[in-house]
């Protein structure tokens, strides 16, 4: 069996129940679906008038004799009825009989169906949930890595066409070959020298299909991967906009797109190709087949006389039946490749060890005591270190600003401190426990971040500051709001703090983004505040309403600033300035002045980023 089937075997427990009742009724279909058949041979005999007459009712001596009873007996009924009425009457009864076993075939297929239903809707269900949480719980080291387009087309595209392609298997071992077998069976009842002549057919049938639908499982994981690439391909040109334009860059964009858009058309049409040989190719063997016994079965019927007319009429009708799953079986076994490509994928993603969690008997930290330190620490990125042999300690109520060029290795403090990385050497603890020692959320619960870019959420302004605290007050949100300087253009929106701000925040202006981002931070209200360039995006204006909200927020709380403008990092009590990954200077502002060096040659250029 597949690796990636067995996989899928957990996301089916929940819904044992209904594989169980599929698989009964799909087994009661497969055998009406013989039966139904059987049944129009009384009707053709009353028709030629050929049936047989028996006038005692048959008795029932066991299993063994179970086929020569319920012949005898329908014989029997149909006997009586004509000698009792006319032959009308057992015509009638011959053709309800037939009404009846079609009636209970498509009963059973309805509910076959029904049930694999719930299971296939059941599991696409649950291997989202397990796909959002992976996607929500691997680090953000995964995604730097990674195309965000290609995730969204495994969870999205991906898992449909697992749960489209991988369900057809129940139907693959249960109804179809099921079907297959009791026609067969019958048909050997009906004539054996038949039936041998058709199961040489059958074999060569499959040999054949089974050499088209050779390389169409590496075939559909190319589509796959080309179609996370044109979804990433969108994603980015929509977050892009503004620089595509202002580039003059929509001919390049397009033509990424294009190209991207003609390779998936040039696989797709491959793969349909080989998809749509499957029903054609499965009825011409098959009527090939059924043609080649009309001449056998005719000669048998006609010539050697060995073989009653209607019994063959009903003997073509179950080697028909047998074409419809045949075809079937042959379909979805293309399906079924198509599926393994895409679960190949699916629990790519479901594998991925996520490095940063907690530990088991991690220590829940709710508040913060004294001091954070950072030990010897040694990190980089890919191959180039970021921080070398890096030490630092921030004490309660101290606001510490991190400085220096652009690449000293500042951000990535914010980075380690949170844990979204890592540390490769060294450690950081919180009074005296390392930060790997502590429950992840409680890590996080201590610490507020405002970053750069003000991440917010197609949601209401209520909804986006209470994300840290999800039950607090409308009085509570107006309060960070404020603190956040931000309540003054809030209150002259027309629904207030139920406005909703758009995509990415978009209907507001970039201060006003950042001082609800300040705000969020506020309403958490956690011991500890990293403030990673908040404000270097800004315009003057701005920055001033941004400056006055960060000031109010930072007052009796211990915060860690990274290169913010003079104004703040003048009122620090300890500047550390930073120069590829190390501590070249430290003290207050007078002191970095006095000293003449690389702080106040930054001070001078105003350049802290």
């Amino acid at each position: 069996m597949d690796k990636s089937l067995l996989k899928l075997i957990p996301y089916t427990k929940p819904y044992k129940s209904h594989i169980t009742w599929n698989i009964v009724f799909n087994i009661l279909y497969a055998l009406f679906s013989t039966i139904s058949m059987l049944t129009l041979l009384p009707v053709l005999e009353v028709l030629f008038g050929k049936t047989k007459t028996i006038l005692q009712e048959p008795v029932y001596t066991g299993i063994g004799n179970i086929k020569q009873f319920g012949s005898d007996f329908m014989y029997f009924k149909i006997s009586e009825l004509t000698k009792e009425n006319s032959v009308q009457t057992a015509l009638l009864f011959v053709v309800l009989m037939v009404i009846t076993t079609f009636l209970f075939k498509n009963l059973f297929n309805y509910l076959a169906s029904h049930h694999i239903m719930h299971l296939r809707n059941g599991v696409l269900r649950d291997l989202r949930k397990s796909m959002y949480n992976k996607i929500i719980e691997l680090p953000i080291s995964y995604y730097s890595e990674k195309r965000k387009g290609d995730i969204m087309a495994r969870m999205l595209g991906d898992v449909n066409e697992v749960q489209n392609s991988f369900f057809s298997i129940l139907e693959l071992v249960v109804k179809e070959p099921l079907t297959i077998v009791f026609a067969l069976i019958t048909m050997f009842f009906i004539s054996v020298k038949l039936t041998l002549f058709v199961l040489v057919f059958i074999p060569i049938s499959g040999l054949i299909i089974s050499k088209i639908a050779k390389n169409l499982r590496a075939k559909s994981l190319e589509a796959q991967k080309e179609s996370g690439f044109l979804i990433s391909i969108v994603d980015e040109s929509l977050s892009g906009l503004k620089v595509i334009k202002s580039y003059n860059a929509e001919n390049n964009f397009k033509g990424r797109f294009h190209n991207s858009v003609t390779r998936l058309l040039n696989l797709s049409n491959s793969i349909g190709n080989k998809n749509n040989l499957a029903t054609p190719l499965s009825e011409f063997l098959g009527i090939t087949t059924i043609a080649v016994l009309l001449f056998y079965g005719g000669n048998l019927v006609l010539v050697e006389k060995t073989l009653d007319g209607a019994a063959f009429i009903v003997y073509l009708t179950l080697a028909f039946n047998i074409l419809t799953p045949a075809k079937a079986i042959s379909k979805a076994s293309y399906s079924v490749k198509n599926g393994l490509a895409a679960a190949e994928r699916v629990f790519e993603v479901l594998e991925v060890e996520n490095e940063i969690t907690s530990k088991e008997n991690a220590v829940d930290k709710n508040t913060f005591d004294s001091n954070v330190i950072l030990k010897n620490i040694n990190f980089k990125y890919e191959d180039e270190a970021v921080l070398k042999d890096f030490s630092l300690e921030v004490k309660k109520g101290q606001t510490v600003a991190l400085v220096g060029q652009s690449g000293s290795g500042k951000s990535t403090i914010a980075n380690l401190l949170t844990r979204f990385y890592d540390v490769n050497e060294g450690t950081i603890e919180i009074d005296g426990i390392n930060i790997k020692d502590m429950n992840l959320q409680s890590l996080r619960g201590l610490m507020g971040l405002v970053t750069q870019d003000s991440i917010l959420f197609n949601d209401t302004i209520k909804a986006n500051i209470s994300l840290g605290k999800l039950d607090a007050t409308d009085e509570e949100i107006i309060a960070a709001l404020k603190i956040a300087n931000a309540y003054e253009f809030v209150k002259d929106l027309p629904l207030g703090i139920l406005t909703n701000i758009g995509d990415s925040g978009n209907k507001l202006s970039g201060g006003q983004k950042q001082r609800l981002s300040i705000a969020r931070a506020v309403l958490k209200n956690p011991p500890i505040m990293i403030l990673d360039e908040a404000t270097s995006a800004l315009d003057t204006e701005s920055e001033k309403f941004v400056q006055v909200a960060l000031e109010n927020m930072m007052q009796n709380r211990t915060s860690i600033v990274i290169a913010h403008r003079l104004s703040t990092i003048q009122k620090a009590d300890l500047i550390v300035v930073m120069q590829k990954g190390k501590i070249i200077e430290q003290g207050k502002h007078e002191e970095l002045i006095a000293m003449n060096g690389m702080y106040n040659k930054l001070v001078t250029m105003q350049s802290f980023e």
